[in-house]
């Protein structure tokens, strides 16, 4: 992908245009992958905040993060770019920053005073030599469990605590027979997503950094990387058979419909129990299930903004900039999307109590852990992707899986 971008980047450099834009008006298209219920919710909250501010939103959104990803980094080298486009927060857009291809938002960042009230690592994720190039707009907590309150009271359950705990729930589900245990969805991003959670939470914050930070080789053949992996694969005993290919947030509806107990995702599933009316507490649960040493796995959303030549669009890219990290702006796209403020100094009353529960994991430093998606670049956490798939999807043994992540790790120094 490298070679190919730096190459396009050479040729689209000197043709580099923006979208046509009247001097007079604010313009942005602005690609992204919002296309579920709770997700199409949240993004309007940009949308009428742009509206309110003078602009025109052309919204254009793309099912399936990949596909939306690949489109706009394709425009932006061919000399066609969205005025913005979303991207996870991480390595994603490194090689856009070092083709110049990307407006930094330093004057935004400073006004706004971002590095005072964001996380250190949600800062030095969206910024590449010593310039903030993103617009970091949530954090995501990407290792929650939720859960239908009802479907676990009738097996006589309370919230589990740890991966232990999940286990014995999940077995008297099992034994149960009337619910799905576990919600799946069949794709090879959610079985790495559902892995991540079972490192986290069984390995701790050691074997999470340890593995994708440092790329230690020998702790991916070590008895504590396997249990990991003995843990994961025994998970599968709790998914139906219409799990492969599934989406998330059908797998979602699943647990709020009552079809099935519990589902491991991040807390963009609970937009979807927020647009059904769901209600925490009451008709749901949410926790971290960590076994000692685990941690929140903060992940997220970050826009990005391809140079510009017209003065409308720059002043269109600058102004979602402001308006998308403004307090106001921040809780109601909260509200909408699932995730925590990125902001720290919001006043997070109106939240709902698993975004309070939320609020309060980043709060504790010992808590915060970067996305492996902050920690790797896409090449390796496609290659682990690849080697998750694969064991999840086929008889491989936990000590050749080992063997396997060992391998990729040792390709990646």
């Amino acid at each position: 992908m490298k070679r190919t971008l730096l190459a396009a980047v050479a040729v689209a450099t000197t043709a580099l245009v923006s979208l046509p834009a009247n001097a007079q008006e604010m313009k942005a298209e602005v690609i992204h992958w919002w296309t579920s219920g709770g997700e199409a919710a949240a993004v309007k909250v940009f949308a009428d905040q742009f509206t309110k501010a003078g602009g025109t939103w052309i919204d254009s959104a793309v099912a399936g993060a990949a596909n939306a990803r690949n489109a706009a980094i394709t425009r932006t080298v061919s000399g066609n770019p969205p005025t913005a486009m979303q991207l996870n927060t991480g390595k994603q857009f490194d090689e856009l920053v070092e083709g110049d291809l990307l407006a930094d938002v330093d004057a935004v960042a400073a006004e706004g005073n971002w590095k005072g009230v964001m996380p250190a690592a949600i800062i030095a994720a969206a910024t590449r030599n010593g310039k903030m190039y993103a617009v970091p707009i949530n954090i995501h907590g990407q290792n929650w469990l939720w859960y239908n309150k009802a479907v676990l009271a009738s097996v006589g359950a309370d919230e589990p605590k740890s991966w232990n705990d999940a286990l014995v729930i999940l077995d008297k589900l099992k034994a149960d027979g009337k619910v799905i245990p576990l919600a799946f969805s069949g794709q090879k991003n959610w079985e790495q997503n559902l892995f991540n959670a079972v490192m986290i939470g069984v390995g701790g914050a050691q074997m999470w950094t340890g593995i994708l930070g440092k790329r230690d080789a020998a702790l991916a053949q070590s008895p504590e990387f396997k249990t990991v992996a003995v843990t994961y694969k025994k998970l599968k005993d709790y998914v139906d058979p219409g799990a492969p290919g599934r989406n998330w947030n059908d797998a979602t509806n699943m647990v709020i419909q009552g079809k099935a107990a519990m589902q491991i995702m991040g807390d963009w599933a609970k937009g979807e129990f927020v647009a059904a009316g769901k209600v925490p507490d009451k008709d749901y649960g949410c926790t971290v299930l960590s076994n000692g040493s685990g941690g929140y796995v903060m992940g997220g959303d970050v826009f990005v903004f391809p140079k510009a030549k017209d003065p409308a669009t720059t002043k269109a890219q600058m102004t979602l900039a402001k308006l998308m990290l403004t307090p106001e702006t921040q809780i109601q796209f909260a509200l909408k999307k699932g995730s925590i403020p990125v902001r720290s100094d919001v006043d997070a009353s109106a939240l709902d109590a698993c975004a309070q529960k939320g609020m309060r994991y980043v709060a504790d430093k010992a808590q915060q852990m970067p996305s492996g998606d902050m920690l790797a670049p896409p090449a390796l956490t496609g290659a682990l992707q690849d080697a998750i798939s694969q064991y999840w999807n086929t008889n491989m043994s936990a000590d050749e899986f080992s063997a396997k992540v060992a391998a990729v790790l040792k390709s990646a120094e």
